[in-house]
C-alpha cells in the first residue's frame, strides 16, 4: 500500500478506472526509475496490473492497461546480475545451518553479518574497525569502498553489535574487522564466505549478496517504504551534491526497519533450529 500512495495513487487515484491509459503507467514506471528504483518501477506494474485483473473479474473495469506492455519496453536495461538466493521458505534451515557453522569463527561470524547488514560482500571483509561506531550503533561507509562511490550509513540492530563485540576480541587488535589467514594487513579472501555457503550445501543455491535479494524482497511485502529500502541496499543513484545529505535520509526509519529485519532474522533461525532438531 505505502507504494501505492507515494508512486501511483498521486497519478491515477483521481480518475475512473477506465479512464487510466497505457501512459498513465509508463509515466509512473519512468518517473520511479528516475529514482534509480527500477525494481519499484517494475513492482508499481505488477501491481497495477493485478488491481485490474481484479476489477475486470469483478466487471468493475472493461480492459486492463498494464498487459499492453511489459516492463522492459519502457524501463531502460540494466546489467544483470544473476546472483543464486534461497526462498523465504528455505530461510530458517540455512539460518540455523549457518549458526552451526563449525569453520574459523571469522567466517561464522561474517556470515551472521552478511545477514544482519545485508552490504556487499566486499564492503564487509574489507571494513576497517574505525568505521564502526558503537556508541551510536552506526557503520559508516565512506565513498571510496562503495560501489555507488557516496557514502554509507549502516544503522546496527542489538544482534549486529553483539556480533561485532564478539568479532572485536578476537581482530580488534588490528586495523581490519576480517583480516586474512596468512596476511593480517589484507582482507579475507572474498570467497571466504562463499565457500562456507558452499560447504553448507548451497551452492548454486546461495551467495553473499543473496542476503541482499531476500531483504529487498522481505522488507517490502511487509510495507517498508520502498525509498528507504533503496537507500539502505545503496542502490539510489546520487550525484556528488546529493550524496552527503541522502547517505543519512531517512536514518530513523531505516534504524527501526534494520532492528524489525534483525529480530525477524532471530525468529526465522528459531523455526529452523525447531525443524533440525525434530
Amino acid at each position: 500500500m505505502n507504494r501505492l500512495e507515494a508512486d501511483v495513487f498521486p497519478v491515477i487515484g483521481h480518475l475512473s478506472i477506465d479512464a487510466v491509459q497505457t501512459g498513465h503507467i509508463r509515466d509512473i514506471m519512468l518517473t520511479i526509475e528516475t529514482r534509480g528504483a527500477s525494481d519499484v518501477a517494475k513492482r508499481a506494474h505488477q501491481s497495477i496490473g493485478q488491481i485490474f485483473r481484479f476489477a475486470i473479474a469483478r466487471e468493475l473495469a472493461s480492459r486492463n492497461p498494464a498487459a499492453d506492455f511489459k516492463p522492459r519496453d519502457v524501463l531502460a536495461a540494466t546489467e544483470s546480475e544473476n546472483f543464486a538466493r534461497v526462498d523465504e521458505k528455505d530461510l530458517p534451515e540455512l539460518l540455523a545451518k549457518m549458526d552451526d557453522y563449525n569453520g574459523d569463527a571469522l567466517t561464522r561470524f561474517g556470515l551472521k553479518l552478511l545477514a544482519y547488514c545485508f552490504p556487499r560482500t566486499s564492503e564487509l571483509i574489507e571494513a576497517p574497525w574505525t568505521e564502526f561506531d558503537f556508541d551510536r550503533a552506526r557503520w559508516e561507509i565512506p565513498p571510496e569502498r562503495m560501489k555507488m562511490k557516496t557514502p554509507h550509513i549502516v544503522p546496527l540492530s542489538r544482534q549486529a553489535v553483539e556480533v561485532l563485540r564478539a568479532l572485536r576480541l578476537l581482530t580488534g587488535n588490528g586495523k581490519l574487522v576480517f583480516p586474512g589467514a596468512k596476511d593480517k594487513k589484507r582482507p579475507m579472501s572474498n570467497n571466504t564466505l562463499l565457500y562456507a555457503l558452499y560447504r553448507l550445501g548451497y551452492e548454486g543455491r546461495m551467495t553473499g549478496h543473496g542476503f541482499r535479494g531476500l531483504a529487498s524482497t522481505i522488507l517490502n511485502e511487509n510495507d517498508f517504504d520502498d525509498e528507504h529500502v533503496d537507500l539502505q541496499l545503496a542502490h539510489m543513484k546520487r550525484n556528488k551534491v546529493s550524496a552527503a545529505y541522502n547517505h543519512a535520509k531517512y536514518l530513523k526509519q531505516r534504524t527501526e526497519m534494520m532492528q524489525w529485519w534483525a529480530d525477524y532474522l532471530d525468529t526465522q533461525l528459531a523455526k529452523g533450529r525447531r525443524a533440525l532438531a525434530a
